[in-house]
């Protein structure tokens, strides 16, 4: 179906062409349209081109009035305001009629398709093989897999890249290790079986930290375990095999986790450094012959004139070092060569720490210097600041260890589990335990999205869980009380009756719905999730209010009003389970 067009563009559109005809020299000129709390909306823009013109701005104010269409069914009141505002009333019968057009939309809700989609790679939830996740895994997961719906949502062709650490001296390291200690990992469970996911991984984790004490404090190991790095990139089959179960032992373990964040990860989008080794001789070649990077002191470099060091010496991206090994840039420029080239993506975003903006700051302009990235292709950092704990500080355990994502999700799912039994009204522990991870995992996410990504926030598990305040349980309570209100509306159904004179709490409902696509084509925009959060927060905030003073079912209204009620309840949790939906989270039935 056809896109819907929203109040706010339609009544855009009214007031540009009466500003056009009213002053001619203008040409096409900008209302400034905004909603505003004195009126539906407010025009700002007559104050300035009525400054440019040399003309009184409320005597052009009054022009535009005279200019807008007679017989118009959509704009009920226009009235000029101050030194040349304008205060637009739109009728009921119009927030009416669009919400039903909307509702007619099936999921889409009248949001339209981008008129250029192109295909946009989204580089994001980036672990390291052979260690655990912590909580430092979070935020890439969270706004990543947001990102990826919001674009897919618009009609951008997402092509994820998950670029793991899998690759250079630590796995020479950990090869040499295993080959020295075969025992090290004691692969079998208590009961005989083979360990698997996180049992399994805790076996690397630990022998990670082992061979990393082993290789800092003996220099004949270090020797041997670099001698294995060079193994490993020149393909030896012994070291490749070990590496090789490492990696699967530790995507089996990624999976795991990720399911439990309800985060989907496939694996042919999993494209660790490992999937780049062949591109780097090749890489630095192209750069050096380019003149783009030169050799300093044996090193391959590219220099800045605004990247300047501690010293205030010139500090370069090193692409390849003096003995001959390849750098994270050279990796990350190689990357950039097989998206752009290969995969044809005329945007690569980075959903990355904002700690690294310096580093990809120089990567992106090296690779605009190589013409790799141009006019046509950008390359965008969406960098994120940090969890803190409720102290302020980086979120520690009490040891001063970096907390596990696992244990912090088990957490979360505990402490909402706790919250649905104490509200759970003939719900089976089985659903109990389904819901609880729903509205845990929802509330981890929704902290992390509702704060701006380049923000640091604190994780505060008691706020998360809140029925109170601008939490995902406040929003999934919504929508489960609106499905019970239209389960109990036995002989009634949801249906749209333009004809009928709204309250003002139904007018703001209807309003607050009309902006759901803009506010959706913003959000794609900007890569701003919590834009979207926002939005959705103050439309459950908006719907309450409303239910507060529009009785739905009780005491129960004229059948005429009761359907056009249930219509506004419907469409409202249509809203809410579309948007969450885009933010990662799910809305259930009943709590």
């Amino acid at each position: 179906m056809a896109s819907v067009t929203s109040l706010t563009a339609f009544v855009h559109q009214r007031l540009a062409d009466a500003l056009s005809a009213a002053l001619p020299e203008a040409g096409s000129a900008d209302p400034l349209l905004r909603r505003s709390d004195r009126a539906d909306y407010q025009a700002n823009g007559i104050l300035a081109l009525a400054k440019k013109a040399k003309a009184n701005p409320r005597e052009l104010a009054a022009k535009v009035v005279d200019a807008l269409p007679a017989d118009d069914d959509t704009i009920k009141d226009v009235e000029v305001s101050g030194p040349g505002f304008l205060n637009v009333t739109v009728t009921d019968k119009a927030i009416t009629e669009n919400l039903a057009a909307r509702a007619a939309d099936g999921e889409r809700l009248g949001v339209p398709l981008a008129e250029h989609a192109g295909t946009t790679v989204v580089d994001w939830a980036q672990p390291n093989v052979a260690k655990e996740m912590h909580v430092g895994h979070l935020r890439n997961s969270v706004i990543g897999n947001s990102v990826v719906k919001i674009l897919e949502f618009t009609g951008e062709k997402v092509v994820s890249r998950h670029h793991i650490g899998d690759w250079g001296t630590q796995f020479g390291m950990l090869v040499q290790y295993l080959i020295e200690h075969p025992d090290a990992l004691g692969h079998q469970a208590a009961d005989g079986t083979e360990q698997a996911g996180e049992e399994a991984m805790s076996g690397l984790n630990r022998v990670y930290k082992e061979s990393k004490v082993l290789f800092d404090s003996d220099e004949e190991f270090k020797t041997r375990a670099r001698r294995r790095v060079v193994d490993l990139q020149a393909g030896d089959p012994e070291t490749l095999a070990i590496w090789q179960r490492f990696v699967d032992e530790s995507k089996v373990y990624f999976y795991s986790v990720f399911n439990k964040l309800d985060v989907e990860i496939h694996d042919e989008d999993i494209v660790g450094e490992s999937g780049y080794n062949d591109m780097l001789a090749e890489t630095c070649q192209m750069l050096e012959e380019s003149g783009v990077a030169v050799r300093s002191n044996g090193a391959l470099c590219v220099f800045f004139d605004d990247v300047l060091g501690p010293d205030g010496n010139p500090s370069p991206l090193i692409v390849q070092k003096s003995d001959g090994g390849f750098g994270y840039a050279a990796t990350d420029l190689s990357a950039i060569r097989d998206r752009v080239f290969n995969v044809k993506a005329d945007t690569l975003l980075y959903v990355v720490d904002a700690r690294q903006s310096l580093h990809f700051k120089m990567v992106f302009e090296t690779a605009r210097r190589a013409g790799w990235l141009t006019d046509d292709v950008k390359a965008v950092q969406l960098g994120f600041g940090t969890v803190l704990g409720k102290d302020g500080k980086p979120f520690k355990t009490r040891e001063g260890e970096t907390v596990r994502l696992i244990d912090l999700l088990d957490e979360a799912i505990d402490r909402a589990s706790a919250i649905v039994r104490e509200k759970a009204q003939d719900l089976s522990e089985e659903e109990i335990a389904e819901r609880g991870a729903q509205v845990g995992i929802g509330a981890v996410k929704y902290a992390d999205l509702s704060t701006s990504a380049v923000r640091d926030y604190k994780f505060d598990l008691d706020q998360m869980v809140s029925l109170n305040g601008d939490t995902s349980v406040y929003l999934q309570y919504a929508y489960a009380r609106i499905q019970s209100i239209l389960r109990k509306a036995d002989d009634v159904s949801p249906k749209a009756h333009p004809e009928l004179e709204l309250a003002d709490a139904e007018r703001a409902l209807g309003l607050h719905l009309d902006q759901f696509a803009e506010t959706v084509a913003e959000v794609a925009q900007e890569y701003a999730p919590h834009k979207l959060a926002a939005y959705l927060y103050q439309l459950a905030s908006l719907y309450t209010t409303f239910y507060d003073k529009c009785p739905v079912i009780k005491p129960k209204p004229p059948r005429d009003v009761a359907e056009n009620r249930l219509f506004l309840c419907d469409i409202t949790a249509r809203t809410l389970h579309q948007g969450m939906a885009l933010l990662g989270i799910r809305t259930p039935e009943r709590l």
